[in-house]
């Protein structure tokens, strides 16, 4: 029962059995037994059917080796949904040992594995490391349980056992890449004579031999000319009469300040005086048509406040 798998099992390991309805109780234990043997007391071993093994509270990274379809008589098919599974629940560089029937021909039922599609089923499960371990005919109560669940009509079968690792990492962690670095190949050669003519050292940043312009010498009495605002107008910028230029949209040439100072600088007029000033003195001195009829006299000067009432149309 334990053919190949001494190397795997060390004391101390904790390890996960599977099994499934097509594997006797006896044989269970027996193999339970054996692969608590090679662990020691040091190690445990838990055992889960195949078919519960999603409904498990297992946590993650929590086993050391997961032995899935070993149990002598087992032909189970392990769905991708499976093997996830043990690789959330293996440890970082933990190893995963699976065995179940494939088609040779791979020209049948669907359901049932070639031994490339198993390798390439742990692979996409992320497993690394994918290695065959041995392969072995089936026996006839084996070949009767297949075919009666999947409907396998074939006569190729056999009995694959791959050995697989996870990654020694947890997913989602991060480390650091070390990018070594290594000369380009067919990287072009530089003329030394040419690196020499375009490097600057010191003696040239500080070179007083040579000769500086002066900026100021650049510009003639036409450039040092303050422009008239109306050539920096933009055209169309200003258009219009005398009394209504209007700016352009977006102005830029100064023109729409200028017009909105002339507005702020527009004196407003003065209300009109009283036509014979002497509203303040009350009814008796005021004229027929004097907003103030009917109130009492105030001082000059003060705000008086006419009545709504008073200024309803009777």
């Amino acid at each position: 029962m334990m053919e190949g798998l001494g190397h795997f099992l060390s004391s101390g390991h904790h390890v996960a059995v599977t099994w499934d309805n097509t594997s006797t109780p006896d044989l269970l234990q027996e193999f339970v037994s054996q692969v608590q043997a090679a662990v020691t007391s040091a190690g445990k071993v838990s055992v889960e059917n195949v078919e519960r093994l999603l409904l498990s509270a297992h946590t993650d990274s929590r086993f050391d080796i997961i032995l899935l379809g070993l149990v002598p008589g087992s032909v189970a098919v392990h769905n991708s949904d499976v093997l996830a599974e043990v690789a959330r629940i293996l440890k970082p560089g933990g190893t995963v040992i699976i065995q179940e029937p494939v088609d040779l021909q791979a020209a049948h039922d669907v359901l049932l594995r070639s031994p490339a599609r198993l390798s390439s089923a742990l692979t996409l499960a992320g497993f690394t490391g994918v290695t065959q371990l041995l392969q072995e005919p089936l026996t006839s109560q084996q070949i009767g349980s297949i075919r009666k669940p999947l409907g396998y009509s074939g006569s190729e079968m056999a009995a694959i056992r791959i050995a697989a690792k996870k990654p020694n990492f947890e997913v989602g962690s991060t480390r650091q890449l070390v990018l070594a670095k290594r000369p380009v190949e067919g990287k072009p050669s530089v003329d030394p004579a040419a690196v020499k003519l375009w490097t600057l050292s010191a003696s040239d940043m500080n070179d007083t031999d040579g000769d500086l312009l002066d900026s100021d010498e650049l510009l003639d009495q036409e450039d040092l000319k303050k422009p008239l605002p109306s050539s920096l107008q933009k055209s169309g910028c200003g258009e219009g009469s005398e009394k209504k230029r209007k700016a352009c949209k977006n102005c830029t040439c100064g023109l729409a300040e200028e017009l909105e100072e002339e507005k702020s600088n527009i004196i407003t007029p003065k209300s009109a005086p009283s036509a014979c000033g002497n509203c303040y003195l009350g009814d008796a001195f005021r004229c027929a048509s004097c907003p103030y009829l009917g109130m009492p006299a105030f001082k000059p000067g003060e705000k008086v406040l006419l009545n709504p009432s008073q200024l309803q149309d009777s």
